[in-house]
């Protein structure tokens, strides 16, 4: 069994499904690129998990730190 699901965002991944003798999805197969997509995506989720809590400064603020470190 195969799908065509598309993500918010616009990213498409081809999935194909291992069924049991009833029918029943088991399993998920996935291309080599889309899976790890996901993990970076899940990566990505599990660092803003951490950080939620730091404290946040502004636009300005970032622009100016930025341009005194050189990297703007």
């Amino acid at each position: 069994m195969s799908e065509r699901v598309q993500l918010k965002g616009g990213r498409n991944f081809q999935e194909q499904y291992i069924v049991n003798e009833k029918g029943e999805k088991t399993a998920v197969v996935l291309p080599v690129g889309e899976y790890e997509e996901l993990l970076e995506d899940l990566h990505d989720l599990s660092i803003i998990v951490e950080r939620r809590d730091e404290p946040t400064i502004s636009f300005g603020e970032l622009k100016k730190r930025l341009n005194e470190d050189g990297l703007l």
